[in-house]
């Protein structure tokens, strides 16, 4: 079903393009209706070409949405919640994985270690640093 809706999906934007550039521009651009060497008059092909238009301009919008609505429903049967079985699973075999399997140990340290102090920022209100002084040379190895 899917292939088809595509197949159909190809032909008719392929045909709207067409219809699209055979109407006449306001320039004369890339238009060929008109004239009286074409097979109907000027009005008449307008007419054919406006109809045609909007026939394949109905049939990609109504085909999109077909295309749309077999997509959704061809996954909406893949769901990953869907493929979980919920029901058989209890909270006490959850809790019970979450559990580390090896013991705590029976005492913690007796002084907790010294909190880490980051560096305070120093704003430099005019956006310039001052430049750092260079590192001194290694000595040369004697």
């Amino acid at each position: 079903m899917l292939g088809l809706l595509l197949t159909l999906q190809i032909l008719v934007s392929v045909g709207l393009a067409v219809v699209v550039l055979l109407q006449r521009s306001e320039g004369g651009a890339l238009g060929m209706g008109g004239g009286s060497s074409n097979f109907m008059t000027a009005r008449g092909a307008g007419d054919l070409l406006t109809r045609t238009t909007w026939i394949l301009g109905t049939a990609f919008f109504v085909l999109s949405l077909a295309l749309t609505l077999v997509t959704g429903r061809e996954k909406a049967s893949s769901s990953v919640v869907d493929r979980v079985k919920v029901e058989g699973l209890s909270p006490e075999a959850l809790k019970a994985q979450q559990t580390p399997a090896t013991p705590a140990p029976a005492q913690a340290p007796a002084t907790a270690p010294a909190p880490f102090e980051a560096p305070r920022p120093t704003v430099d209100p005019f956006g310039v640093t001052p430049a750092q002084p260079a590192a001194p040379p290694p000595a040369p190895p004697k």
